[in-house]
């Protein structure tokens, strides 16, 4: 579904990814995982056409994308949820989605969909986006994504900062998005969070993958994190 194929990009003369090649597929959770600015944001950004590649390529469904301006990368079917959530904050929960939406002409069954994953939200939809609490502002960051019926998420450190219970609430949609078919592709800093949903794991280090290991050997064995992480 989704192939980088040794991609190289940075900001300006100062490179950060260096031949990074991932694959992800239909139905599957890859987290990235890897220790601050080893480039893992980045590689988001520069999958979302929001970063211009020195070199490589990115393709989604086998079709490259690389050169698509940023966006357009929505409209194929790929939801972005970024680190920092970056809603329309003078906006209303219910005008979020609606962007939401009008990305992929999606309708009334996709938000009914969507609100049935958050209930929280459909309580608060005229509510403003910037007077929700943390956790909330996180659900609508992902209900927006979802609203474009993506066929693959891509999620940066979706749980950051938030209580347990509105992370167990998150784990739970992103898995069920995972078991509808929806590739996902997950930057989370938590080992534990990574080891409770991912199926393969690709660590990143200096701006290169130097490994990806399927979840369950990391599960077993604790010391292949070490190794990558010194944790």
């Amino acid at each position: 579904m989704l192939e980088l194929d040794a991609i190289n990009a940075g900001y300006g003369r100062a490179q950060i990814l260096r031949d990074v090649s991932l694959t992800v597929a239909p139905g599957e959770i890859l987290c990235l995982l890897g220790r601050n600015g080893a480039g893992k944001t980045t590689t988001m950004k520069a999958i979302m056409g929001l970063l211009p590649l020195m070199s490589g390529a990115v393709r989604f469904k086998g079709e490259p994308i690389s050169d698509l301006p940023a966006h357009r990368i929505p409209g194929l079917g790929i939801g972005y949820v970024p680190q920092g959530r970056r809603l329309f904050g003078e906006l209303t929960v219910a005008q979020n989605l609606e962007i939401g939406l009008m990305v992929r002409r999606a309708g009334r069954d996709t938000l009914e969909d969507v609100l049935g994953l958050f209930p929280r939200l459909r309580e608060r939809m005229q509510q403003r986006a910037d007077t929700l609490s943390g956790g909330e502002q996180q659900m609508l960051a992902m209900a927006r994504a979802l609203c474009l019926e993506p066929e693959l998420l891509l999620m940066d450190e979706p749980t950051e900062g938030l209580q347990p219970s509105m992370i167990e609430a998150i784990r739970q949609v992103v898995v069920l998005m995972r078991d509808r078919g929806t590739g996902i592709l997950l930057v989370e800093q938590r080992v534990d969070a990574v080891l409770s949903i991912a199926d393969r794991v690709a660590f990143i280090e200096n701006g290169r993958n130097v490994d990806t290991l399927d979840a369950s050997a990391l599960r077993a064995d604790h010391s292949l994190i070490e190794r990558h992480l010194g944790v």
